[in-house]
C-alpha cells in the first residue's frame, strides 16, 4: 500500500468536476483506491463519484489517498496532483 496525505486546495472544495476527473483517472489503475480524511478511519471508494462526493471534502482539509496494487505509487501521485491543482 502507498499512501499520500493531501490537502484540498480548492476554495469550492471538490465539487462535481474534479471528482468526476479524479474518478476517470481512478478508474485507469489497476490499484484498488482509497480517500479518507486524515485521522478519520472510514476510507472512501476513490473509483465511485458517489463515495466521493459524499466526503464532502472542504478547501484546507486535509485527506490521506491511498492505493494497493501493481501501479499504487503512480495511482496516488497522479491523483494527488488532482487534487491538490483543483483550485488553481
Amino acid at each position: 500500500m502507498y499512501a499520500k496525505q493531501i490537502t484540498i486546495q480548492s476554495k469550492s472544495g471538490l465539487h462535481a468536476r474534479p471528482a468526476a476527473d479524479f474518478v476517470s483517472q481512478a478508474g485507469k489503475f489497476k490499484s484498488q483506491i482509497g480517500i479518507q480524511r486524515a485521522g478519520e478511519a472510514s476510507r472512501a471508494d476513490g473509483k465511485s463519484i458517489i463515495m466521493l462526493l459524499a466526503l464532502c471534502l472542504a478547501q484546507g482539509e486535509e485527506v490521506i489517498l491511498s492505493a494497493d496494487g501493481e501501479d499504487e505509487e503512480e495511482a496516488v501521485e497522479t491523483l494527488a496532483q488532482i487534487l491538490t491543482d483543483c483550485g488553481r
